[in-house]
């Protein structure tokens, strides 16, 4: 009887160790994921502020040109961009996805319409990309390589009902 506690009690060791082991994996994952949030929206942030200050100089080129109201939505755009790029070069990881989380949870139907949005453009993209793909796959010498013999081509199609194709009699 003690062989069969002992065994249980190194299985049970086994699985302790296992869920520790799931608990640390978890845990620097969570690590690595605020790190490249901090990366990444530290790079982003620097980004939107150097197209903010763009965004000024077009704001004044604009004003020279007695354009002041284009001028004053470009001001105000640039504004925007200046604290977003703000909170994106100041906050850390966890700031950033629990806003996100809360903005989420406050409203839930911009997330969902922000997503279709998304794949809305994902759909694009693919659909536009997988056409330059398949031009570029048939190559110039596509059409001709694929061109039926003249006898095996296919009768030319009447214009209107009742009426003779081109070339038939």
């Amino acid at each position: 009887m003690t062989a069969i506690d002992g065994r249980s009690g190194a299985a049970g060791s086994t699985a302790e160790d296992a869920k520790q082991q799931a608990k640390q994996a978890a845990g620097q994952a969570r690590v690595k994921l605020r790190e490249q949030v901090d990366q990444r929206t530290t790079q982003a942030g620097e980004r939107v502020g150097t197209t903010a200050s763009d965004v000024r100089t077009v704001a004044d080129e604009l004003r020279r040109q007695g354009k002041e109201k284009p001028a004053q939505y470009a001001e105000q755009a640039a504004e925007r961009a200046e604290r977003l790029g703000g909170y994106l070069r100041d906050s850390d990881g966890d700031t950033i996805l629990r806003d996100v989380e809360g903005f989420a949870r406050s409203k839930p139907w911009a997330l969902a319409a922000a997503g279709l949005a998304l794949g809305f453009a994902a759909s694009r993209l693919l659909k536009a990309s997988s056409t330059e793909r398949y031009r570029q796959s048939s190559g110039p010498d596509y059409a001709t390589r694929t061109r039926l013999p003249a006898s095996t081509a296919p009768p030319p199609v009447p214009t209107e009902p009742g009426s003779v194709g081109v070339g038939m009699t």
